[in-house]
């Protein structure tokens, strides 16, 4: 095969498109241009896909497999073989570097149509400072390596050394991302400041591309093209922007017909074409073109009808042309291989070296020093489009393009294996397990994690808030998280930046939910003292929702988590219809928070606090059924907490067990019981709660809004007699979910439960077939939920405040962390 498919090798021919006849006629559908894509396009798909199966428990990301695919079928490997020559001819490389970088013209496109600048002027001194060092010092060691290759009888020009140095520079944020995500590693501190950092390598990337490309094709008419750019962008940014703004302002989401993409997406292909005739790369100005949509509706749009298709289909073609560029017989031509061994390992340390020296600089561990570097040398599409650029300009040769392309590669294998190996994220886990509402001090700040899904579930909780009785002594600090489905392939991230505003003219429908909500929060904030609000918004799939709210719940050392119910209340009162994933997501809480949690079924509970507005005075009757246990006594320690509201009276039930009462045999018991499943265990429960039951009557033994009963009852049919007993007029029953205990008292209740994550008390509460129509709040201690796995389950998907661009792509994202010196983690 040529050493050069495309460049060095004149290829000419005239062959229709497709064929007639085919086969019938003896003809080789391969010689045809349309049959020989799609093979093309199909073996490179399949090998792609294949390779990430296998390197996906290495946690490496789809690049490296999409690279691999190429260079398997280059002429390095495969490309030798005549079958693989037959599907891979000289004249089909020109097809598939044609579809290549169309695909790459639509996918800078919708790098710039989410990418943030508004995050450099957020940006910290010390973040811009790490992002500034990482750009210049392994530029200098760039440009030192290319010529310490460089020998006398290379064609290489001088200029190619700052392709070199560019290439090495660059941080890929979005592979950055997936990695940070695989590894857990997204909220750790390390994860933050590497975000951080990646994002603003991304922005000063594209100005280096902007520049630096009409500065190596021809450097003495440089200053004509970069000064027409100028220009080109003057006109963008303050003319052609406004234009589309004002369209899209008097345009509904609805009326986003096709002839609106259309011409969006000509737009991008048009002013491709204008950057490319000034001398600069054609992705400069698709990627403008997609800086200058405001945010919305129509950029939603165009994410959801082209991502799948650009970033599944058509990128893994770029990727895979860059590996087939790869020519191992090149790559040791007049140069000795401990050379070629000494210049990729220095460029691999380029990074690291970096950000050692700002570790010492910024008063950073070394540890996190070097992980930081390891993290930085991460590549992306951006190195590639640079090493590309100066292939196709013949200003790189073969050897020096494989060098780098190589050294890219290995930079970005080498990033998980090596951090899951040499770092692992300190969190203050182990201070922070007893955290629960009985050990949070009565004179200290209240910490809640407020959790909802749609707006309709926004009043019951701020209701419930509300009555928790945030007071000057007690001051409450409230998390609001909004959780938001995430399809796709998104990847996750925290960012941080402005609560109070949304910059989008014309909100889309999950942005318009989500400024309903932090609104009724803010207001909620204003109207009341000493309880202060935080929106936040958890974007990601179900399955993984669990592991935002759980280390959102350990990042801000919460005592309780409140998540609603999976089903909602009717009309008439009754449950309506069950949402599986809501329920996933509830006992993934359960099982791995590392506080208490509280599972919230509202009933009309904010028309309980004020029937008649908000004006209203809050009067209402709460109930607390204690049967027993730790998640009893977490209930009622927090019951006692609303009680100390002046418009709260407070009724609690104690159930004893009678002279009936038949203890249950331990043989009959599950292992699945919980921690507490023994007899044992049971006695000293029950002596816990007889000193819990005394000090709490001690406490309120002179408060006449609480009222203390006992009952007795000999099994679970005469506990569920007495609670349907009781006076219909309470608003809202507090229980303990009763996990891991084993009580006569509730003895054949959860045989037949619906809803075993309320406990068995719970479950009847909430069923269909009881008569009471109140609120209920199931409360879960630390620890009898298994929550200790939750030191384990870090942050595995997007977390980010209110008042952002919604829509997040693991391909091209660039809204990372952008962290300010006051959020500074390290060292605080």
């Amino acid at each position: 095969m040529p050493d050069r498919w495309v460049n060095d090798t004149i290829v000419c021919y005239d062959i229709p498109v497709s064929i007639t006849n085919g086969i019938w006629q003896a003809q080789n559908p391969l010689t045809e241009v349309l049959p020989l894509f799609v093979w093309q396009l199909t073996v490179i798909l399949l090998i792609t896909r294949l390779l990430f199966l296998v390197l996906k428990p290495l946690h490496q990301p789809r690049l490296v497999a999409e690279i691999l695919a190429g260079f398997l079928i280059g002429p390095s490997v495969l490309g030798n073989l005549k079958f693989f020559q037959s599907i891979f001819p000289a004249r089909g490389i020109m097809l598939i570097e044609t579809m290549a970088y169309l695909g790459l013209v639509f996918y800078v496109f919708l790098t710039g149509l989410e990418m943030d600048l508004t995050a450099i002027l957020r940006a910290g001194k010390r973040v811009m400072g790490i992002a500034m060092t990482g750009i210049l010092i392994p530029m200098a060691i760039g440009i030192g390596l290319f010529f310490l290759l460089h020998h006398q009888n290379s064609n290489n020009t001088a200029v190619g050394c700052m392709f070199w140095a560019v290439a090495l520079t660059i941080t890929g944020f979005p592979v950055l991302t997936r990695i940070l995500a695989d590894l857990k590693l997204l909220q750790s501190d390390i994860g933050r400041i590497a975000m951080s950092v990646a994002m603003l390598n991304d922005i000063y990337a594209w100005v280096l591309i902007a520049i630096l490309i009409p500065v190596g094709i021809n450097l003495k008419i440089a200053s004509y093209s970069l000064t027409a750019l100028i220009a080109f962008l003057l006109f963008c940014f303050y003319l052609l922007r406004p234009i589309i703004a004002r369209i899209i302002r008097f345009t509904s989401e609805d009326n986003y017909s096709d002839y609106y993409l259309c011409f969006v997406l000509t737009g991008a292909l048009i002013c491709g074409i204008i950057t490319d005739a000034l001398g600069s790369h054609s992705i400069v100005g698709a990627f403008v073109f997609g800086l200058i949509i405001p945010n919305g509706d129509l950029g939603d749009v165009l994410l959801d009808r082209l991502d799948d298709f650009v970033s599944g289909i058509m990128l893994p073609l770029f990727f895979a042309s860059c590996g087939i560029r790869i020519n191992m017989t090149k790559i040791a031509e007049d140069t000795s291989w401990y050379l070629l061994v000494l210049v990729i390992c220095l460029a691999c340390l380029a990074k690291i070296f970096s950000s050692l020296i700002v570790s010492v600089v910024f008063n950073m561990p070394l540890r996190d020093g070097a992980a930081l570097g390891v993290l930085m040398n991460t590549k992306g599409i951006l190195a590639l489009i640079i090493l590309n650029a100066g292939w196709d300009k013949k200003i790189l040769s073969d050897q020096y393009y494989t060098v780098m392309v190589l050294a890219s590669l290995i930079m970005t294998v080498a990033v998980a294996p090596i951090m899951s190996a040499i770092y692992k994220p300190r969190k203050g886990f182990k201070q922070y397990i007893l955290r629960t509402i009985q050990r949070s001090k009565p004179d200290t700040e209240l910490r809640v994690l407020t959790c909802v899904h749609t707006t309709s579930t926004v009043s019951g909780m701020i209701s419930l808030l509300e009555v928790s009785h945030a007071t000057k002594q007690s001051p409450m600090t409230i998390f609001a998280l909004h959780l938001v489905e995430l399809t796709g392939r998104a990847s996750a991230m925290l960012i941080v930046h402005s609560t109070r505003k949304s910059g989008a003219h014309n909100p889309s429908r999950a942005q318009a939910d989500s400024n309903v909500i932090i609104n009724a929060f803010e207001s909620f904030e204003q109207d009341k003292h000493f309880i202060t609000v935080q929106p936040l918004t958890a974007m990601s799939p179900y399955g993984t929702m669990h592991e935002d709210i759980c280390g959102l719940a350990e990042d801000k050392r919460v005592a309780l988590i409140l998540i609603p119910f999976h089903r909602q209340s009717t009309v008439d009162g009754r449950m309506g219809e069950e949402n599986a994933a809501y329920r996933g997501i509830n006992l993934n809480v359960l099982a791995n928070a590392p506080c208490s949690v509280g599972i919230f079924i509202d009933r009309g509970l904010a028309v309980a606090v004020r029937p008649n507005g908000p004006i209203d005075i809050v009067k209402c009757r709460f109930a607390m059924l204690f049967i027993g246990g730790p998640d009893d006594r977490e209930a009622l320690t927090y019951a006692l907490r609303m009680a100390r509201h002046p418009g709260i009276s407070l009724t609690v039930v104690r159930f004893l067990p009678g002279e009936d009462t038949v203890d249950i045999d331990p043989a009959n018991m599950d292992d699945d019981q919980g921690i507490l499943s023994d007899i044992a265990d049971n006695e000293r429960q029950m002596a816990v709660d007889d000193d819990f039951i005394n000090v709490f009557r001690m406490k309120s033994v002179e408060d006449e809004s609480i009222v203390y009963m006992e009952k007795t009852v000999n099994n679970g049919e005469e506990t569920v007699s007495v609670i349907s007993a009781m006076d219909d007029s309470y608003d809202l029953y507090i229980v303990g979910r009763g996990k891991g205990m084993v009580s006569p008292l509730t003895s054949g209740l959860s045989d037949w439960s619906d809803c075993p994550e309320l406990g068995a008390i719970g479950d009847v509460l909430v069923s269909s077939s009881f008569a009471l129509h109140a609120s209920v709040l199931v409360v879960q201690e630390y620890g009898s939920g298994g929550g200790r796995s939750a030191a384990a389950s870090q942050h595995g998907s997007r977390i980010e405040h209110f008042g952002m661009k919604w829509r997040m792509r693991s391909s091209n994202s660039t809204k990372g962390l952008v962290l300010s010196d006051s959020d500074w983690p390290v060292g605080h």
